[in-house]
């Protein structure tokens, strides 16, 4: 499926159920990556809307806005996704943002109520939520891509996909015995876990 075809079904996903963080959340990644920063701002501003405690779009929204040069938009929306995933424990995504926040020549709010930044030695930490978590003891499926999210992924964080997995495959209606829905399923999945382009080059996919 190419790009043009994937951000019709988001688009479509969107539509059919617009208080759905995951299909807004992927639509805003689709529309990022042919260059439609405008269109991806909204998109994660309607995944906000959806679930303001979803840091990553934040994350992501903000960098689009700084892309066109709306950089009073992304600091207002740099400040609340700090402070979310601040709160939150979302290790990464802050990260990510303190660094926005430097590109713009600007620093990150104090957040007075954030928890201590602990994490006890040997924890594993997931790579989508940057939070301490438990490792599962096989991949969740075979091959390089199950090996890699048992590798970098929690199984908090999975078992939170395969909640959102089912809403895909309920609302797409998307039978996983054909090739194209299952093709449709795994692109939702690795858009969650955050399994770039890139990375699936990498790993054969």
């Amino acid at each position: 499926m190419d790009l043009d075809q994937r951000i019709a079904q988001f688009e479509n996903m969107a539509q059919a159920d617009p208080d759905n963080e995951m299909a807004h959340f992927s639509l805003g990644s689709a529309y990022a990556q042919a260059g439609r920063h405008d269109d991806a701002a909204a998109a994660f501003q309607r995944c906000i809307t959806a679930n303001p405690d979803m840091s990553k779009a934040y994350q992501l929204g903000a960098a689009s806005l700084i892309q066109v040069d709306r950089r009073g938009d992304a600091l207002s929306m740099l400040r609340t996704g700090y402070e979310v995933a601040t709160v939150k424990g979302d290790l990464m995504p802050k990260r990510a943002m303190a660094e926005l926040f430097e590109a713009i020549g600007e620093a990150p709010p104090e957040v007075t109520d954030a928890p201590e930044e602990t994490i006890p030695e040997g924890s594993f930490i997931c790579q989508q939520s940057g939070r301490p978590g438990t490792q599962m003891e096989d991949p969740p499926f075979k091959g390089a891509i199950g090996e890699w999210i048992r590798e970098h992924i929690s199984r908090e964080t999975w078992n939170d996909w395969i909640g959102q997995g089912t809403k895909v495959i309920n609302e797409l209606r998307l039978d996983l015995s054909r090739e194209e829905d299952s093709a449709t399923y795994d692109r939702y999945m690795y858009e969650y876990l955050g399994l770039t382009d890139e990375l699936l080059e990498k790993l054969g996919r």
